[in-house]
């Protein structure tokens, strides 16, 4: 199940690998989209995962 994209809305799609070692796992996230955001090392990424399985990234600078 998932979400119906109106691409005219869609700025940008890209993909990226989960790196699991161990009991850690980590995504690289797109240059382009830390650019979009103005993300800096300690900003946080906000994972909110929906009953029909879509799920939303949201940044969030540090001290918000």
């Amino acid at each position: 199940m998932s979400r119906k994209i109106d691409l005219d809305e869609v700025e940008f799609i890209t993909e990226t690998a989960i790196t699991i070692r161990g009991s850690r796992r980590r995504t690289t996230v797109p240059s382009r989209i830390v650019e979009y955001f103005q993300l800096r090392d300690g900003d946080m990424l906000r994972w909110i995962l929906f009953r029909d399985g879509s799920l939303m990234v949201i940044p969030k600078h540090r001290g918000e």
